[in-house]
Order: structure tokens, then C-alpha cells, then sequence
């Protein structure tokens, strides 16, 4: 049961009601019993965070930060009163997801009403980035992450692989003609990722074992979103997850190339927590779920041999 006299509920409660009377009312306190609870605080803190007039109070600008704080803290409380409380086959509450653009907008988008219709009780918020944030700081339950995990304090679930395919349009391959083996990609404009080299190292799959190709071309690209319109516009031959180019594959509008060749460099994708939260009921389950409906790659083309 919440705690109707701690110092920083009490507070909280004056701010937001605009006194001491109305705080005292939802706390079932008396209009005295907020005033020393909270001048016993500011003893306590050494600064005034009140100003009080006779008509309303307000925060001093040590109050403001102290309050900002305060109701952070007590939302952090309440949300894990309610985990621990809730039945593991009955999970609540707000869930914040963090994933990156592409699996959000071509995977997870398309699945998320399976999982609000099964946890009718749970609400999700999703930040959509393609930096690494820091779950914390950054007040997220779970983030949905492509690559090696580094950080040890997370509990990491894998998902699924994402594997790369070469593809260019149609369009391009009719000016340029379609190489047939890897040494053929001297001769034609590679779209690359940018600022990151290593990318621009393509391995293949030879006779004498794998060989890496350095590719080149006319124009590089910070996102993989964006650098696949640019494919599909016929400006050159790509290498990225088969996740990011399987819908234009699946339309035409981009061709698989040197399927027997290509190394396919899986990529694994996988839900990850803080590890104070793996017994969280909402997060569980939504980590079962992304496991459950992702696990076999719903986005894996088939390899051309």
C-alpha cells in the first residue's frame, strides 16, 4: 500500500492540486499534517522548494528540479508496485519499446495489434531510432537491437537472423549488364553505406575458400532505408539485410545477383532488458511474442542456386 505520508508523495500531491488542503484530501491527511511534512522536508534538504502565498504555492527553483525528480521516482515506484503485484498471466501497465527504423516499420508495426488484442491490459510505447540508447537513461523496458550485445548487464533473447543479399533493380541491370561472379562487381557502381567501410568489403564463396571483394561506386548513403529507394531507382548494386530489400524482392523491383557466391554474414536480432526486469510480466511476454512471431524470419528469401 502506497505510503500516504512520505515526504516526496506529499509534495508531489501539493504541487499538482495547487495546496496544502486539496493535497491533504487525497491523502486523507490534515491540511496541517501536509504543511509540517513538507516544511520537515525542506529542513531535512536544507532549501526552501515552496513558495507560499495566500492564495496558491509554488516551486522555487530548487523545488522545480526536486519536483521533476520526485514525480519520476514515484512513476517508477508505482510501475514496479504494479509488476510485482500483477499475475504473470495477467500483465499491465505501460510498456516502452525502443527499435530500430527498418524491423519497426516493415516487421513489428504489422504484428503489434496481435499483441495489444492478446494483453488488452498493457499499453506500447515505441521510440523509433537507430542509435544505441542507453535503456535506463532513456526510460525503456525493452529495445529491439540488430548486432553483438556488449553491455553484460542486459539480458539478451535472440529473435532472429538477418542475412545479406546482393539485389539490384531491373533497370539497372538492363544499362549494365548482370554479373555472373563476384570479380564481375569491378565493373559496376556498389551503393554503400556511409561511414562505414567495412561494409564495403563483400565475401564470397570461391573454389580456393572465401575471398573478399572491395567494392566501389558513385554514391553512399547514411540509412539502409534510403540507400534501398536508391537501388530501386536504378543508381546501382547493393549489399544489406535481406529484412530491409525482401519487399522489393518479393515485388520485382530489385533482383537477387550471385546468390551462389554471396556470404550471407547472419546478423542476429534480439530483445533486450535490463536484467533488474526479466521477471517484468509485460516485458516477458512481449519477448516471448517478438520470439514467437519472428523466430523463422518471416522476411527470408529464398537462395537462388
Amino acid at each position: 500500500m502506497t505510503d500516504s505520508t512520505d515526504p516526496m508523495r506529499v509534495l508531489v500531491a501539493a504541487v499538482e492540486l495547487g495546496g496544502f488542503t486539496a493535497a491533504a484530501e487525497r491523502l486523507e491527511l490534515t491540511p496541517s499534517a501536509v504543511s509540517k511534512i513538507v516544511a520537515r522536508l525542506e529542513e531535512r534538504l536544507g532549501v526552501r522548494l515552496l513558495k507560499r502565498t495566500t492564495r496558491r504555492i509554488g516551486l522555487t527553483p530548487e523545488g522545480e528540479s526536486y519536483f521533476a525528480g520526485a514525480k519520476f521516482i514515484l512513476a517508477e515506484i508505482d510501475e514496479m508496485e504494479a509488476a510485482v503485484g500483477a499475475s504473470s498471466t495477467h500483465p499491465k501497465g505501460l510498456l516502452r519499446v525502443n527499435s530500430g527504423s527498418v524491423f519497426a516499420t516493415t516487421q513489428l508495426m504489422q504484428k503489434l495489434p496481435i499483441f495489444l488484442d492478446r494483453y488488452p491490459d498493457v499499453s506500447v510505447s515505441v521510440d523509433i531510432t537507430d542509435r544505441i540508447v542507453d535503456l535506463q537513461s532513456e526510460r525503456a523496458d525493452l529495445a529491439i537491437r540488430a548486432g553483438p550485445v556488449g553491455d553484460t548487464s542486459l539480458v539478451v533473447r535472440k529473435i532472429a537472423d538477418i542475412e545479406r543479399v546482393i539485389c539490384a533493380a531491373p533497370s539497372y541491370l538492363a544499362r549494365h549488364g548482370t554479373p555472373r561472379r563476384p570479380e564481375d562487381l569491378a565493373h559496376h557502381s556498389c551503393l554503400l553505406v556511409a561511414d562505414q567501410p567495412q561494409l564495403g568489403r563483400w565475401p564470397f564463396r570461391t573454389e580456393s575458400g572465401i575471398t573478399t571483394v572491395e567494392v566501389k561506386g558513385q554514391a553512399t548513403v547514411a540509412a539502409a532505408d534510403a540507400l534501398v529507394k536508391l537501388a530501386i531507382a536504378g543508381a546501382g548494386i547493393v549489399r544489406l539485410g535481406d529484412m530491409i530489400v525482401a519487399e522489393a524482392i518479393q515485388s520485382g523491383t530489385l533482383v537477387p545477383l550471385l546468390d551462389e557466391f554471396n556470404v550471407v554474414e547472419p546478423v542476429p536480432i534480439a530483445a533486450v532488458y535490463p536484467g533488474g526486469r526479466h521477471r517484468s510480466p509485460k516485458v516477458r511476454v512481449f519477448a516471448d511474442f517478438l520470439i514467437e512471431q519472428f523466430r523463422h524470419a518471416p522476411w527470408r528469401i529464398p537462395r537462388q542456386r
